[in-house]
């Protein structure tokens, strides 16, 4: 390994420690804890060290949402894997992503909530993003019922992403969401998948 090698991995490993240290101070603590200062103490270098690797604390939030992204990909991937049918593979999609959100606030926050540069649905859009958007529409593609792939996969995403927020928030019952997804899931299906292809619904499993 020559010297400029191993001095871009020693770079890329610090830029890695940032990431990891402000996701795991967010969800210990919430964003608003997670401080450039506080972060630098944590990873025991200087302020001007760490602004060497992101340029403000927004840039360290995107950095971190865009790793988010690609965890969430590879659940949705990871989940319809191992299903069969379509409404198997539609049941696993929502359950994964419901899963996702809740269990992991900070980054769905960094995602979603917090104010980043990152740009949806055009041609700025990070690998990152469009993969996980991929494995949404992968499925819901198949559906013969469907409009249009990318418009139902939006819709789709944005009743996900609604219970999500809205049980998060405590505006809907956290402890039915269960309910909501398998309510969710049944008027999709009924739209989406055709009779014969329609399994029982009560394999869907609390989130």
């Amino acid at each position: 390994m020559t010297i400029r090698e191993r001095r871009e991995r020693e770079r890329a490993a610090r830029r890695q420690l940032i990431i990891d240290t402000a996701r795991k101070l967010a969800e210990d603590d919430g964003w608003a804890a997670v401080t450039t200062r506080r972060l630098a103490d944590c990873i025991e270098y200087s302020q001007p060290v760490l602004y060497s690797h992101f340029t403000s604390m927004e840039a360290i939030v995107e950095a971190v949402a865009v790793q988010g992204f690609a965890d969430l990909a590879d659940d949705l991937h990871t989940a319809c894997a191992g299903s069969e049918t379509l409404d198997q593979r539609l049941g696993a999609l929502a359950t994964a992503y419901v899963e996702f959100g809740l269990s992991q606030p900070a980054l769905y926050d960094a995602m979603f909530v917090q104010a980043t540069d990152l740009a949806f649905g055009s041609a700025e859009t990070p690998e990152q993003l469009r993969r996980a958007f991929d494995e949404m529409r992968s499925v819901i593609r198949e559906s013969p019922g469907g409009i249009d792939p990318d418009a139902d996969t939006e819709v789709f995403w944005a009743a996900v992403h609604g219970l999500v927020t809205l049980a998060r928030s405590h505006r809907l019952r956290i402890e039915s969401t269960g309910v909501h997804l398998t309510v969710l899931l049944e008027r999709v299906i009924r739209l989406w998948v055709p009779h014969p292809d329609r399994g029982a619904l009560n394999q869907w499993r609390d989130p």
